[in-house]
Formats: structure tokens, C-alpha cells, sequence
């Protein structure tokens, strides 16, 4: 197979799909990867690095999409990349569908078969290529959340830990899945007074015993959540529902209630956002202000560290694209349900409920989708 790896043009997105490591495993199992000049260049990995590893360097974007039979990328494709789309082409990358409509139409329309990472389900019903971004966005909240809070970026002014004699800031965090703990343990570890809320009374119970109880915590309702955001200093949107839009949780009128100078970092935008008053934002135009409340909402936060994040991602990412690579998608589809929940879209048709759901659409299971067009 030919693998293509362009370089990402998202605002400030210096990740790459593969590392030259995981180009000289593909070269080595026998396919071709055609790799963008430039393209891993922001993650530490220069073109002379793939041409070592066995890759062919590439100038042109369009050469890239066109002749490989699989993309891989990191980001979902913006307007730009559209004109590449074609019919059987494979993407596999991040899509966060659900609040994208415009890219939704334009897969469908195109008849590709769109992969999505952060749908992609394990054995044990997790979700193995979302996990390692969210690791580093739930820490990274933290740290970005804590330099908003300065005054001179529109902050109250607060040190997050505090100092002997000063109470440190109140840091107030929405979900307690992956984004949310790794939130927690870095925002505990700065000295923060933290709160944690979610519905699941059994995870709250796991925090508890992972944290021995220095971590507040809270089952969620609107009325803790008015209150906990009220009190904060620092409001973390850690919500998920694997492919749909994230519900939003904090509304314009609790924004409204929450003191002048307060941050909210709202890590579920990818996914629409969870707080009312967010946002899209980017790297570059990174925060807004609404009723005296910072809100960060950068939709590709990992993209700020680069090596690391590309490293971790292509851990998790690289047996996929060789199992892809060498079965093809339809059968490596077939043999593996878990990499069958990250299909959203194939040749045509709608093939996540999730993101069905959130575009008032019809959808089609993807086992059933793949049967419909084989027997065709």
C-alpha cells in the first residue's frame, strides 16, 4: 500500500501521523510512504530522518493525497485539504465530527472512508488513541490555566499553590476520565484546592482512593456545578461522549456568576465544548473574555508540544496503520470491532451513532455499511 503523511496546516499544528520509525516498519513490511517535505519538522523529526527510514519526500500537498491509497494524519482535514478528498481514499486521523457539519458533508459527499482516532475502541471498551492526547491536554489545562490566571493575561492575579499564609486558587474540574484525573493529579500537585465533578458515583469513588482524599469531589447536577464554578478560580472542561457533541454543562448564566478574573479551560471544544459561552479558538488567538471570565479553548492544545504529543500519539496510533496498511481497511475493518467504532464514514454513508445524533442524521452500523458495498 501507499501511505501518505502530509504536513499538517492546521494553525500552529506541528504533529505528524508518523514518525520515521514507524515509516521504516511500514518500508520494511513492504509499503510505500510518500511523506510531505517539512512535515515532521515542528515535532523534532527532519526530512532527512524519513529519507533514511526509507520514505520518499514529497513538495506537493496534492501529490501526497493523491497517489496514496491511506492518509494519516493528526488533525481532521480543514478547508484547504478538501479539494484531496476521492472517492476509496483512506483517512485516518482525528475527525471530531460531531460539531463539523461542513466536513461531514464534504466526506460523505467525497465517498472516502474516514478512521477516527478518537472513536477507535480496545478489547476492554477504551479508547486507546484519544487516551494519549488527553493525557497531555489534562496536564497541560493546568499549566495553561495557571499562567491565565496572571494578571497580566487577564487574571485575577492568583498564584495557583499559594504561599505559607496565602490560600491557593481553587481549581474546579468537569469529568473524571482521563483529561479530568491527569487535570487533577498536576493541579494537586501544584498546591491547588481541587474539585472534581462527575456522574459516575463509582469513579468518584476511584478518584478518591487514587488521590486518598485530597481531592474533592462531587456528583453532578446543576446545582453543584452552579456552585463549584462560583467558588472556582480555575474551571476545567474535561466532559466526553466518545463521537457525540459534549453537553454543556456550565451555562452562560453560571459564567455569569463566577468571579471577575477567573479561567476556564474548556478541553472538550474538539467535541463542541461543554461550557455555554465556548468557543473554537487557536494557538494564535488562543482566549476571549466573557462576563470578566478568560476562556482558553484551543481545539488542538497537544499541538503546543509537539515532540512529545507525536511520540505518544504514534505509540498508540502506529499498530493500526500497519494493520490498516497490510490488510487493507475493509478487511482490517472486519477482523478488529474495536477499530470498527472508529470508522464514521465509508463511501457515502454516516457510520457513527454518535455523530449521527449530534447532526440530526441517518446512519448506517459500519458492519453493515462495509456488507452493503461489498455485496454491490
Amino acid at each position: 500500500m501507499i501511505i501518505g503523511v502530509p504536513r499538517e496546516i492546521k494553525d500552529y499544528e506541528a504533529r505528524v501521523g508518523i514518525t520515521p520509525a514507524g515509516v521504516k516498519a511500514l518500508v520494511e513490511a513492504g509499503h510505500t510512504v510518500l511523506v510531505e517535505t517539512g512535515a515532521g519538522e515542528g515535532s523534532g523529526f527532519p526530512d532527512d530522518a524519513y529519507q533514511h527510514a526509507g520514505a520518499e519526500i514529497v513538495g506537493d500537498a496534492g501529490y501526497v493525497w493523491g497517489k496514496s491509497a491511506m492518509v494519516v494524519k493528526v488533525k481532521e482535514p480543514i478547508e484547504n485539504e478538501y479539494a484531496y478528498f476521492r472517492k476509496g481514499l483512506v483517512l485516518f486521523t482525528y475527525l471530531h465530527l460531531a460539531p463539523l457539519h461542513g466536513l461531514t458533508d464534504k466526506l460523505l459527499e467525497s465517498k472516502m472512508i474516514g478512521i477516527a482516532y478518537e472513536t477507535v475502541r480496545d478489547r476492554h471498551g477504551r479508547l486507546p488513541l484519544l487516551m494519549p492526547m488527553s493525557e497531555v491536554a489534562g496536564r497541560m489545562s493546568v499549566q495553561v490555566g495557571a499562567s491565565y490566571l496572571e494578571r497580566e493575561r487577564g487574571g485575577r492575579g492568583i498564584l495557583l499553590g499559594g504561599v505559607p499564609g496565602v490560600p491557593p486558587a481553587h481549581v474546579t474540574i468537569l469529568g473524571g476520565g482521563i483529561v479530568g484525573t491527569n487535570a487533577a493529579r498536576i493541579a494537586l500537585g501544584f498546591g491547588a484546592k481541587v474539585t472534581l465533578i462527575d456522574a459516575n458515583m463509582n469513579r468518584l469513588r476511584e478518584l478518591d482512593d487514587i488521590f486518598g482524599g485530597r481531592l474533592y469531589t462531587l456528583a453532578s447536577n446543576s446545582y453543584n456545578i452552579a456552585h463549584a464554578t462560583r467558588e472556582a478560580d480555575l474551571v476545567i472542561g474535561a466532559v466526553l461522549i466518545p463521537g457525540a457533541t459534549a453537553p454543556k454543562l456550565v451555562t452562560r448564566a453560571m459564567v455569569a456568576q463566577m468571579k471577575k478574573g477567573a479561567v476556564i479551560v474548556d478541553v472538550a471544544i474538539d467535541q463542541g465544548g461543554c461550557v455555554e459561552t465556548a468557543r473554537p479558538t487557536s494557538h494564535s488567538d488562543p482566549s476571549f473574555v466573557v462576563d470578566g471570565v478568560v476562556h482558553y479553548c484551543v481545539t488542538n492544545m497537544p499541538g503546543a508540544v509537539p515532540n512529545t504529543s507525536t511520540l505518544a500519539l504514534t505509540n498508540s496510533t502506529f499498530p493500526y496503520v500497519l494493520r490498516l496498511a497490510s490488510l487493507g481497511a475493509c478487511e482490517a475493518l472486519r477482523h478488529d470491532e474495536g477499530l470498527a467504532e472508529g470508522l464514521n464514514v465509508w463511501r457515502g454513508k454516516l457510520t457513527h451513532r454518535g455523530v449521527a445524533e449530534s447532526q440530526s442524521r441517518q446512519w448506517t452500523a459500519a458492519a453493515s455499511a462495509i456488507a452493503q458495498d461489498s455485496d454491490q
